[in-house]
């Protein structure tokens, strides 16, 4: 997969909402890279413009990649950088900074901010798209413990938490027999999620655990993959909040 194009999520700090806010992009032919905000970044009044890129209406171009994303690429000089690819299927010698950042989300624990590529058509023609359970954190002990005995390929089922206090559109993660709550759908996807098990139905959106980190922080504990048929005239990441602003 060759990455040229990712989004940028924002949590915000007050209601925890998870909003994409911005879309990096690289002109291979011209090697720049091209930064603009997205109309998510308007929606939260707690948002606040990254460093120097305080405009949120103007295109930032640069010749290298921007602090903000450099930033949170793992080096490999850093004692915990094998592991840390090991925790995200991530072969130790890929080194393409597109591909590590959408491989890795450039998240770090505790940090507000996701780097993630838009979903496309699989070998196969359908949707599939690989995410971090969200939410773990808040989960009780039974449930981190079910998350930890999870095996890879066990199938998981998504569950719309429409009494979520925080989120009416959550949609959350279980596993079957018994049925225990393991995270849930990062917010930023939620939109496509929700349409594609609206117009596929929910026995047509396979869920799968594609790894589970035990010994890895929460926010990279359990790796999943989802892959559905692709609705006709679907497109993912096509709602307001992923539209540029510049």
């Amino acid at each position: 997969m060759k990455v040229k194009e990712l989004y940028l999520a924002w949590q915000d700090p007050i209601d925890r909402w998870w909003i994409p806010v911005g879309r990096l992009s690289f002109d291979s032919e011209k090697c720049i890279f091209r930064f603009v905000y997205t109309k998510g970044a308007e929606i939260s009044p707690n948002f606040q413009a990254f460093g120097p890129m305080k405009d949120l209406h103007v295109a930032y171009e640069s010749e290298e990649l921007f602090p903000l994303f450099k930033n949170r690429l793992l080096e490999k000089s850093r004692p915990e950088y094998k592991r840390h690819l090991e925790w995200l299927n991530m072969p130790v010698d890929e080194i393409e900074p597109f591909m590590m950042l959408a491989t890795t989300g450039g998240i770090r624990e505790t940090d507000t901010l996701e780097v993630f590529a838009c979903p496309e058509r699989n070998g196969n023609g359908k949707y599939e798209t690989h995410f971090p359970s969200h939410g773990l954190r808040h989960l009780d002990k039974h449930s981190i413990k079910r998350v930890d005995g999870l095996c890879i390929g066990e199938r998981l089922f998504i569950m719309p938490d429409s009494q979520n206090p925080y989120d009416p559109s959550a949609l959350a993660l279980r596993t079957t027999d018994p049925m225990v709550l393991v995270g849930y759908c990062p917010r930023y996807l939620t939109h496509d999620f929700g349409e594609v098990l609206e117009k596929c139905g929910p026995d047509a959106i396979h869920v799968t655990v594609e790894r589970v980190n035990d010994d890895a922080p929460l926010h990279l504990r359990l790796l999943c993959k989802l892959v559905s048929p692709w609705p006709e005239g679907f497109e993912p990441c096509s709602d307001e909040t992923y539209q540029p602003l510049a």
